[in-house]
């Protein structure tokens, strides 16, 4: 049997005298779309920021495919294979969306600083086959006639739908979405749902932190619920929209006893 892509053991994270997580668990099998939701200062984001190297874990273990991982640094987080985007949409305004995305790709080139100063025919071969890479997976996530154009000039939905390209341009094993819904209208949103099962379907895993609990319910396979830090749930979408601490969370004390389901 394989090892989970992630699997998070008893982690947790102060700042001063705040405890943002304490003693979190979980496993994300490969293939899964696997969300992560809870109120507002619930601890997502922290989780978020030390799986990739943003932060450092005060305890617990990190596990990437059956192997103890430190995420020490941003760019050792992506060689190992987890990418991630951010709830702020992070672009270079004044490059193309070809260029956004070939960035990307740059930590998994060979050509080294002697190469790219002498253009040599190696390089020049790699820059192609990174230019042709890009292209195709705009193509992907659905903006390839947008290849040229200027990040800053596209609308929000399509900025979100680059950021996921220039994160699949590091091969990643894991995809890492802060808030990839924030800010779109319905039809985005289902656009975003297609594209976010399509990445699952073609082997690859996602965590998804995401406010829209109607499109977490939906999407993902499981799910895992925060509330001060503490994991209060994990499991299907429909076990843990039925959970009482669940509902209670979302919804405030007594809510529970009535009978309502979470939803949006």
């Amino acid at each position: 049997m394989r090892p989970p892509v992630l699997r998070v053991s008893g982690v947790s994270k102060h700042f001063g005298g705040l405890q943002a997580l304490n003693q979190v668990d979980l496993r994300i099998e490969r293939a899964q779309i696997y969300g992560l939701i809870g109120p507002n200062g619930a601890g997502k984001t922290t989780f978020f920021n030390l799986i990739t190297g943003l932060y450092l874990a005060d305890a617990g273990e990190f596990e990437l495919n059956g192997s103890l991982y430190q995420p020490h640094a941003v760019h050792e987080v992506t060689r190992a294979g987890i990418a991630r985007t951010f709830q702020n949409i992070r672009l270079f305004s004044e490059m193309t969306a070809l260029e956004n995305v070939m960035v990307g790709r740059h930590i998994r080139s060979r050509s080294g600083l002697l190469g790219a100063i002498f253009r040599t025919p190696g390089f020049r071969a790699e820059e192609a086959a990174i230019a042709q890479r890009a292209q195709e997976l705009l193509d992907y996530v659905g903006i390839g006639d947008l290849a040229g154009l200027k990040s800053r000039t596209l609308s929000y939905g399509d900025q979100r739908r680059l950021e996921i390209a220039r994160a699949l341009a590091t091969e990643p094993q894991l995809l890492a979405l802060d808030e990839p819904a924030a800010g779109m209208n319905a039809s985005e949103k289902l656009a975003l749902r297609d594209l976010i099962e399509r990445i699952r379907d073609d082997g690859r895993s996602v965590l998804l932190i995401e406010h829209d609990v109607k499109l977490v319910m939906g999407l993902c396979d499981r799910v895992t619920v925060l509330d001060y830090g503490k994991v209060i749930a994990q499991g299907k979408p429909d076990e843990v929209q039925a959970n009482p601490l669940v509902i209670e969370a979302y919804l405030g004390q007594g809510a529970a006893q009535t009978g309502l389901e979470l939803a949006p």
